[in-house]
């Protein structure tokens, strides 16, 4: 126990610092949705799948020194951290417990920033979609009959741009 739980705690501390990145990430997205800043909003995008690989990288070395104490407890590696901290030494168990308690705080705030985010850009795709209908009346529609195809166009084709004269 000598060696795995300082590094639980240490992977516990850097899935917290990642969680937090991201965020971070995600409130500069939003300000960059609502503000129409096109290029940081496509920067933002990169740069939110690469925090997600880092937290998914921080969260297996987290799962790995989880079951290390678990193997160090004498209970099963897939033991939850509600049956670790029990049997954790007392003066560990509300460091811990905390750090449990706020990657899943912050776990929960993450996720409900990026589906305030996915609902605002998808709400921008929609917008976007119904301005070139309306530019565009012709365009082929985007739905799929119940067969399976896309309905034929009622109209012939007209050029964009039909000169006088």
């Amino acid at each position: 126990m000598t060696e795995s739980l300082p590094q639980l705690i240490t992977a516990l501390r850097e899935e917290l610092k990642h969680y937090g990145e991201m965020l971070a990430l995600l409130d500069q997205q939003q300000e960059s949705a609502m503000a129409r800043l096109t290029e940081e909003l496509l920067r933002s995008v990169t740069m939110i799948q690469a925090q997600a690989e880092a937290i998914q990288a921080a969260r297996r070395h987290r799962e790995a020194a989880q079951r290390a104490v678990a193997r160090e407890l004498a209970v099963a590696e897939a033991s939850t951290f509600a049956e670790i901290l029990p049997l954790l030494p007392a003066d560990y168990r509300p460091l811990v417990q905390h750090l449990v308690e706020e990657n899943n705080d912050l776990l929960q705030t993450v996720r409900q920033r990026a589906r305030q985010n996915h609902l605002l850009l998808s709400r921008s795709v929609e917008l976007m979609q119904r301005f070139l209908s309306a530019l565009f009346p012709m365009h082929d529609p985007q739905v799929y009959t119940g067969r399976g195809t896309r309905p034929a166009s009622p109209l012939a084709a007209r050029p964009l741009y039909e000169a006088v004269g």
